[in-house]
């Protein structure tokens, strides 16, 4: 079973972000990038299925030349290969499952993984496009998979409850937080991905869909005010959500 899982670089979430001098992008100065967190849910049920049905692994990225070394996080879990599209400069959606899915015809992959978003964005847009794109079937924000002879189960999350839905092979999957628990990579298995072959496919920048056109930080300004649970605070606090905040 040949089984493709698309990471994504993004910044640590203990990390400062500030806002660079163009106003349209952060600033990379002093902040830490990792591994997706969602993209490890996604990456974990691969190693998972393949540890269970047997296969072939592939973690692959779109960025600069530094994303390495969230490949290198992915073999160290226990990816087989890594294939990493390099590009510099900005990237929307529509550019990363354009190019992930010219990789995906030529390894032809009976189920592709991915996480529901990357933290930084935060767009959910790959998951639609690239099943889109390649007219498979897909679930999104999966919960639980259950294969069952070239059938998958996805039990997904949706507004108020949860969703049931069968797939045939091969189909894309993105997953959500809770699926699974992903594992420590160990000390050997790092060493051991500090030293493996990453395929390197370098692609041409193209216009993006998407333009940022000014980005800032939340406002830190609150009223703060303190209220207790008196009968003239519970009425006071009734009043500010009708007439100040208006959500009724």
């Amino acid at each position: 079973m040949n089984i493709l899982v698309a990471v994504s670089r993004v910044p640590d979430t203990t990390a400062k972000i500030l806002v660079s001098n163009d106003g349209k992008t952060i600033d990379n100065n002093n902040v830490k990038f990792i591994l997706n967190p969602y993209d490890e849910y996604a990456l974990e049920e691969a190693i998972q299925l393949k540890e269970k049905n047997g296969g072939k692994v592939v973690a692959i990225t779109v960025g600069p030349a530094v994303a390495q070394d969230i490949l290198r996080s992915a073999l160290a879990m226990g990816a087989d290969e890594a294939v990493h599209l390099v590009t510099e400069g900005e990237f929307d959606s529509f550019f990363v499952a354009d190019e992930i899915v010219k990789y995906a015809k030529t390894f032809n992959p009976d189920i592709i993984f991915m996480g529901k978003q990357s933290i930084d964005f935060d767009s959910l847009q790959v998951p639609s496009l690239f099943a889109e794109f390649l007219d498979l079937p897909l679930a999104t924000v999966v919960t639980n998979l259950e294969f069952v002879d070239n059938q998958v189960k996805a039990e997904r999350e949706i507004e108020g409850g949860r969703e049931v839905v069968s797939m045939s092979l091969p189909c894309v999957i993105s997953a959500q937080k809770g699926l699974n628990e992903p594992r420590y990579p160990k000390l050997p298995d790092i060493m051991k991905a500090k030293k493996k072959p990453i395929e390197e496919i370098k692609v041409a920048p193209q216009d993006n869909k998407i333009s940022i056109l000014s980005m800032e930080l939340p406002s830190k300004t609150r009223l703060n005010k303190i209220l207790t649970d008196s009968d003239e605070d519970i009425k006071e606090i009734a009043r500010m959500l009708h007439e100040d905040a208006k959500v009724f």
